[in-house]
């Protein structure tokens, strides 16, 4: 089953946040993730609210997990490390 890889974030550092962007995307892309959702308008009804929300649809949580995992991601991530406040969150899709 496909999975939703669902970020939360509030950026702190804009620059070093930005170079993470650049290279997430790509990472992201490798591991057959693709984006449906990136910082676009959104309503927050319950919970913390970040500014900004991203979700990729990959072929499986197993797919995910990897992409996390990945050497080109945890590059990316180290970027991010300081620059953000974020929540991640894989999930299945069982529709």
């Amino acid at each position: 089953m496909s999975a939703l890889w669902i970020a939360h974030v509030t950026v702190t550092d804009p620059d070093a946040y930005g170079k993470y962007a650049e290279l997430a995307g790509p990472a992201i892309a490798k591991h057959g993730g693709a984006f449906i959702a990136r910082g676009a308008r959104y309503v927050q009804l319950e919970g913390k609210e970040r500014p900004r929300n991203v979700v990729a649809r990959f072929a499986s949580v197993e797919d995910a997990v990897a992409c996390y995992h990945s050497p080109e991601y945890q590059a990316a991530l180290a970027h991010a490390i300081g620059a953000a406040k974020r929540e991640l969150v894989i999930v299945e899709e069982n529709l």
